[in-house]
């Protein structure tokens, strides 16, 4: 059986779901954290708001790229919670391992 290439929109709505679900609660989290330690203010809307955005964006980045790479669902799983919860710091760190593996 000859496996055909994946791309975004070969996945389900359900497959998504649970992938901005776990991002977005990794990001949930990590408000959550930064508000315990005093970092953040209660009612702070916007940086709920951007905590929530930039985890999902890093959860679907992370999907993407274990999926290419054949990693076990259940590990991808994990990485898409943690990668939700790292959020831009995560993006950070993804940005500088492009760079130092593609220097321009």
């Amino acid at each position: 059986m000859i496996d055909t290439p994946k791309d975004p929109t070969s996945y389900s709505f359900i497959t998504y779901g649970w992938v901005l679900g776990l991002a977005i609660l990794g990001g949930l989290v990590s408000f959550l954290r930064k508000l315990r330690e005093g970092n953040t203010r209660v009612f702070n809307i916007i940086e709920l708001i951007g905590e929530v955005t930039s985890a999902a964006f890093t959860g679907i980045i992370v999907f993407w790229i274990l999926e290419n790479s054949g990693v076990a669902p259940l590990i991808t799983a994990a990485c898409v919670g943690i990668a939700g919860n790292m959020g831009s710091r995560g993006l950070y760190l993804l940005e500088q391992f492009l760079k130092s593996k593609f220097p321009v």
